[in-house]
């Protein structure tokens, strides 16, 4: 069998800039209807991102088969030329020639408020790929991207009888409760924080144990409190691994949906597979960016071993 894994998601660029001073001292609260502001950014870095993107570079690391089904830009060549040397397959990328790779304008201050801005850009044509042309895949994952594509690919994996895992992230609001009671009902597997599963249970009017009995797995991230996984009628809690340092979560989320669909695709158990998963977290949030962060599948197996006691 295949273990190939499609994986739906944004493709960006992520411009990450740094203001040496206090956004509090230079906006004035009784003047905010008319705000006409500027801040000198002494440091811009440009990060790889999307969450195709991050899901992808984590399971290649891992040693697991990705496939990006995405939308990218006139200016997505150096992306794509990324892509190839790490050897993560791109067939599925479509480029849209007369727009930009969606890209988040990302404005830090002193205590670590942002003011983002947020282009979508080729994301808006991501309802453009069909999930019917990718051949054979063992599992696929809708994360975040267009809304027309989040749909759309939703209901190929359905028609074509390929288990996916849905994974809303910031991209939950833009559905009513009735597009995602469809989601869940497609999916085989839901996956959110705990914020974004609180905001699925309000918007649908559905309970934990309602979205958990329609699904394989349901999984639930609850930061440095762990994770639980709702399967079978059983509840498996999953210990947060303690990380090297504590730098950026900026990608956290994707590494471990990356471990999770690992799992999925090599029959691991649950309790492994969430704690292979909780452990591409751990590894990424000790490195900047989303996709900074080099390790080996030999090593991630150590680490695990280390951590756990057993080898997945």
């Amino acid at each position: 069998m295949t273990k190939t894994t499609l994986i739906c998601g944004s493709l960006a660029f992520d411009k990450i800039m740094q203001y040496n001073g206090r956004f509090g001292e230079t906006l004035l609260a009784d003047q905010l209807h008319k705000v006409n502001v500027s801040f000198l950014v002494p440091t811009l870095r440009t990060e790889y991102g999307g969450c195709s993107a991050n899901i992808a570079y984590n399971l290649k690391m891992l040693g697991g088969e990705p496939l990006i089904m995405a939308a990218i830009g006139q200016d997505g060549g150096e992306y794509l030329e990324r892509f190839e040397k790490l050897g993560i397959e791109t067939r599925a990328i479509r480029k849209i020639a007369h727009s930009y790779t969606a890209q988040c304008f990302v404005t830090a201050d002193l205590d670590n408020n942002q003011i983002n801005a947020f282009h979508p850009g080729a994301m808006e044509f991501a309802h453009e790929n069909n999930v019917g042309d990718q051949g054979e895949l063992r599992v696929a994952i809708i994360a975040p991207d267009g809304r027309g594509g989040m749909l759309k690919h939703a209901r190929d994996c359905a028609e074509l009888k390929v288990p996916f895992m849905f994974d809303p992230g910031q991209q939950l609001p833009m559905f009513s409760g009735d597009e995602l009671i469809e989601f869940i009902n497609q999916a085989t597997y839901v996956a959110a924080n705990d914020y974004e599963f609180e905001m699925l249970m309000d918007r649908t009017g559905l309970t934990l144990p309602d979205i958990a009995g329609r699904l394989e797995a349901l999984i639930v991230t609850r930061g440095e409190k762990g994770s639980e996984i709702y399967t079978g009628g059983k509840r498996h809690e999953i210990p947060c691994v303690q990380a090297a340092a504590v730098v950026d979560p900026t990608g956290c989320g994707d590494a471990y949906r990356a471990g999770l669909l690992f799992g999925i695709t090599n029959d691991l158990d649950w309790p492994a597979t969430g704690r292979l998963a909780s452990l591409m977290g751990a590894i990424k949030i000790a490195h900047q960016g989303g996709q900074n962060h080099v390790v080996t599948a030999a090593q991630i197996a150590d680490k695990f071993e280390a951590e756990f006691g057993y080898r997945y």
